[in-house]
């Protein structure tokens, strides 16, 4: 892990490097993504069942959705503890996603009504990842957002695996949230289905959720047919430290986000160089051990970075130039700090507060914009799963005060049929 001063002439070309680590797919992989979805669509459940074959190892046919059955055995074969953390997590999701709820409005205007219609989506499409790890939260970060706002339909797509067909906390937590339809398939197979339906799968509007290369291959290439939430890169942490609190804290912090990927970034900005130091010394012995230990050892040696500073004004300018998917403020006054902040997925203001709180039970969505992204994105949320139509409505008599004039504006832009469409009504 690379300790480096601001000032250094590396800085630039090293930073650079760990912020663009993921800008481009793998050589074929579109080639791929394209292939699997013109089979989906060409072919619908029979290149499903042909896919999930291939690449999960696992026969679906006959069986492409979980039955209700299913996901009853799975509750049953769950504590009651863990039944009890799934709900709490699941109502602390949406108690914070109950303030994002949006509701139509509409103004009079000297005879003119304009307004605004807010409309959920009719059905709406989870992708849950499987592989490396199972993720319950996913479930309810995605789903909960989906069912404050309204949605019709909650449709839910997770890759089975041939030891344990579905992880049963992600069927649990599915069952919580209010998914509607479970199926079990993965990776751009699954993308495609939902974009286009089949026998089994209905067509959704919208798709949501992390995944692989595959999957973000797969998600850019239905955007159109149906609405994206984003394309989501690897995991990444940002910590701003002032030198005071513990190292091992923030050491723990980063191999949070190490253990996700191999491409995933841990970075400290810190203005004491003992800090950082000490935070190095504490990744390396906390790796040690870890059940993750490869993969968070590769990241933190290609992605890991500590940048030292002389000033948190530095800092905060470093940090709005990453833009980072999670911002921890480990400093003595967050308040202050968060202020010159202007990009980030997340900010966990203090030292008492670490990312993974985010990840399970603090209530705001973990599904955040990565690679820089939160220049001009947000965190997914219930805005996503509403639509929203524009209310017009004039009297005769506003229409003879403002007609001619956009008449006017019509003949300025050539299109005599828009004018004529005015002046037909004001002439009458």
């Amino acid at each position: 892990m690379l300790i480096l001063d601001s000032k250094d002439n590396r800085f630039d070309s090293i930073f650079d490097a760990i912020l663009h680590r993921s800008g481009v797919a793998p050589a074929g992989v579109e080639n791929t993504v394209r292939s699997v979805i013109d089979k989906v669509i060409t072919s619908g459940d029979r290149a499903l069942v042909e896919y999930t074959n291939r690449f999960d190892k696992v026969d679906i046919k006959g069986r492409i959705r979980v039955k209700e059955a299913d996901i009853n055995k799975a509750l049953a074969g769950i504590s009651k503890a863990d039944i009890k953390l799934l709900e709490l997590s699941a109502e602390r999701i949406e108690t914070f996603h109950s303030h994002q709820k949006k509701e139509s409005w509409s103004y009079m205007e000297d005879g003119i009504r304009l307004g605004q219609r807010a409309t959920p989506l009719d059905r709406a499409g989870i992708y849950v990842p499987g592989g490396k790890a199972a993720y319950p939260s996913t479930v309810l970060m995605n789903a909960v957002p989906a069912r404050v706002a309204g949605v019709g339909e909650i449709v839910m797509t997770t890759p089975p695996s041939p030891k344990t067909d579905i992880n049963p906390h992600v069927l649990a937590s599915a069952k919580i949230a209010g998914v509607d339809k479970i199926y079990r398939l993965g990776g751009a197979q699954a993308i495609a289905a939902m974009a286009y339906g089949t026998r089994s799968v209905p067509k959704v509007d919208k798709i949501v959720g992390p995944g692989n290369v595959y999957v973000a291959t797969a998600k850019r290439m239905v955007f159109g047919r149906v609405d994206i939430d984003m394309i989501a890169g690897p995991s990444e942490i940002l910590v701003i430290s002032d030198g005071t609190g513990e190292a091992s804290w923030i050491a723990a912090d980063l191999l949070g986000q190490a253990e996700h990927d191999e491409l995933a970034s841990s970075i400290l900005i810190t203005t004491s160089e003992s800090m950082a130091k000490a935070v190095k010394r504490e990744v390396y012995a906390q790796l040690e051990g870890l059940k993750r230990e490869t993969i968070a050892t590769s990241s933190i040696t290609a992605y890991g970075m500590i940048i030292v500073v002389k000033t948190l004004a530095e800092a905060a300018r470093i940090s709005n130039r990453i833009a980072p998917e999670h911002l921890e403020l480990f400093v003595e006054e967050p308040d202050k700090l968060a202020r010159k902040i202007k990009h980030a997925g997340a900010i966990f203001m203090g030292r008492y507060t670490p990312e993974a709180m985010g990840d399970y039970l603090a209530g705001p969505n973990h599904t955040l914009p990565t690679g820089g992204t939160a220049r001009f994105s947000s965190p997914l949320g219930v805005y996503d799963f509403i639509k929203y139509s524009s209310i017009i409505e004039f009297s005769e008599k506003s229409l003879k005060v403002l007609g001619p004039k956009a008449g006017r504006f019509a003949t300025i832009e050539g299109l005599e049929a828009h004018a004529k469409s005015i002046d037909q009504r004001i002439k009458d």
